[in-house]
């Protein structure tokens, strides 16, 4: 299973959206400061995660969550 997962940063409330194949291993990874686009966010907690079959399917559903519609859709419908 693939994981497209949605984390906040407490510091700015701002939204980090990604992929992983492993979700508690890729948070340690964010708030250890292993991840440079999350590093000043720090710390992060988990908001929202959907799983899917294969890593294709989550990078697609990945990039629409990054998009405008996709966002809003995400604060509507899912946070």
């Amino acid at each position: 299973m693939w994981f497209v997962y949605v984390l906040k940063g407490l510091k700015d409330d701002e939204l980090y959206i990604g992929s992983t194949n492993s979700i508690h291993r890729r948070l340690a990874e964010h708030n250890s400061g292993k991840v440079e686009s999350t590093r000043y966010r720090i710390p992060l907690t988990l908001e929202a995660y959907v799983a899917v079959r294969d890593q294709t399917r989550a990078i697609e559903l990945e990039r629409y969550l990054k998009t405008g519609s996709g966002k809003a859709m995400l604060r509507k419908r899912i946070l």
